[in-house]
């Protein structure tokens, strides 16, 4: 994942066809030990120009009240009395159990490299934890961006998400499942923020043009703001936090957010060779460009006005997010801020690349890496009540 609350960077948008059964090539099937037969599966001035052309008064988009239904539940599940627990939860082998998280955590330690440092910073059950929703969330991920895409088809989607109940069940299908279902059992978590994820996924089958950021947003929560919601039962919150625990989550969200915006400007000239475009329609006319300019691949001046006022949003999203960062456990800080510091310094370095994201990869160097998490430690040692009371 590309944070501790949120970590996948999605690639968007491929239109697939076909059966499944080729949906995991060999050299992923390291990540989704899945079966071959696969059963689940005119320009305006500048200066009258708002800030946030789509964003309501308080700066948040009117689809975000759809999303606060999901923040409600996830913030107000509570687990199963232990008696519940003891009648409900499957029975793992310790060896079995042992081996299946071993398994998430080489898959997070190969595919996220600076992520899965982050985990070694948590206590072994959360981390053990994270790497099997990473995990479930990479496979997920895979299913419409895999190198064998495009065997996808609406149907296999569906089984997936089938399959998904039946890992919150109990009923595993295979050793990554068991590791995702004990973690189930052990958390509060919801299966909401998972099944939007695989709605995320449908829209990727069908959708790669955002005509507002309104539809832009809801896309972002789909595929990135539930990680968040997904993680924060797993990070916890500190028994010192004075604001509410929707509060806590409604950040967790925003970080997501955050994330997912700045994978979209990080990655659009590579989109655009690929045909595709996530960026806002009606923004772009608004500064007189279109499509075709994002296709050209030319930096003009336009594009540098434009582009200013997306990283302005992102990083206004990763504000937001700074305050339940603060509010989680004290063992799960220092990862998330670490996390949240180095993703808002990817728009820096769009910045330093002139706004040249076409064929320039904006990212952050190792050494860069390195220098941020002593800052990232200092802000995790901040309690929340110095913080925000």
């Amino acid at each position: 994942m590309s944070s501790a609350f949120s970590f996948v960077a999605v690639n968007p948008c491929n239109i697939r066809e076909g059966n499944a059964s080729k949906l995991m090539s060999q050299n992923s099937v390291r990540i989704s030990t899945i079966r071959a037969e696969l059963t689940v599966m005119a320009p305006i001035k500048q200066s009258s120009i708002p800030v946030f052309p789509e964003l309501t008064k308080p700066g948040v988009p009117f689809t975000d009240l759809r999303v606060q239904e999901v923040v409600k539940r996830q913030s107000q599940i509570h687990s199963f009395p232990i008696e519940d627990q003891a009648r409900r939860k499957p029975q793992f082998h310790s060896s079995f159990l042992e081996e299946a998280y071993e398994r998430c955590r080489d898959i997070c330690e190969e595919y996220a490299k600076t992520f899965y440092l982050g985990t070694l910073l948590m206590t072994e059950e959360r981390r053990k934890a994270i790497w099997a929703i990473y995990v479930w969330c990479r496979r997920t991920d895979e299913l419409v961006d895999g190198p064998n895409a495009v065997y996808m088809s609406a149907e296999d989607l569906d089984r997936w998400e089938e399959r998904l109940q039946d890992i919150f069940d109990g009923r595993p299908y295979d050793m990554l499942d068991a590791a995702l279902t004990d973690t189930v059992f052990k958390f509060p978590l919801d299966i909401k923020p998972f099944r939007d994820m695989i709605e995320g996924m449908r829209m990727d089958t069908k959708k790669c043009r955002y005509e507002s950021f309104q539809e832009l947003y809801l896309y972002c929560y789909y595929v990135a703001g539930t990680v968040g919601l997904m993680s924060v039962p797993i990070m916890g919150i500190s028994p010192e936090s004075l604001i509410s625990v929707k509060r806590v989550y409604d950040a967790a969200l925003y970080l997501g957010i955050g994330n997912q915006l700045t994978n979209i400007l990080r990655d659009v000239g590579e989109d655009a060779i690929r045909g595709r475009v996530y960026l806002p329609q009606d923004e772009l006319a608004q500064f007189g460009l279109s499509n075709k300019d994002v296709f050209s691949r030319k930096v003009t001046q336009r594009w540098r006005e434009f582009m200013k006022e997306q990283i302005t949003r992102a990083r206004f999203y990763f504000n937001l997010a700074e305050e339940g960062a603060s509010q989680l456990d004290k063992a799960s800080r220092w990862p998330v801020w670490s996390s949240l510091l180095l993703y808002r310094k990817i728009l820096d370095e769009i910045e330093e690349n002139d706004y040249n994201n076409f064929t320039k990869r904006a990212y952050v160097g190792r050494a860069k890496k390195f220098l941020m998490l002593p800052l990232a430690y200092t802000r995790s040692l901040s309690t929340p009540s110095m913080v925000f009371h």
